[in-house]
């Protein structure tokens, strides 16, 4: 039950069913040393190449930012407030000031 804050949906992750990893790997090997022999110009830089690296570089934030939160700040406030308000009125009988 989102009050203050709704949900967005799930991003949309397409992974290939046909992918070979190990040859993509080589290929990378292989480009870095015929750029450290000279053969291959070097490679320029680009932002994308680093956007999301920092985010994803640990378990605890990746499964933070998979799992999203549950309770907004909102809510929890609101819940905050409801429970003193029930206990001033377990302990003195009324909600009055």
């Amino acid at each position: 039950m989102a009050l203050f804050k709704s949900m967005k949906p799930r991003a949309y992750r397409h992974e290939y069913i046909y992918y070979d990893e190990r040859k993509e790997k080589l290929q990378n090997i292989r480009d870095k040393a015929k750029r450290e022999l000279g053969l291959l110009p070097p490679k320029e830089f680009s932002p994308e190449d680093i956007r999301g690296k920092f985010t994803m570089a640990t378990k605890h934030v990746r499964r933070r930012k998979e799992g999203g939160t549950h309770l907004s700040t909102g809510m929890l406030i609101f819940l905050i407030i409801a429970l003193i308000l029930l206990m001033r009125y377990l302990y003195t009988g009324t909600l009055l000031f």
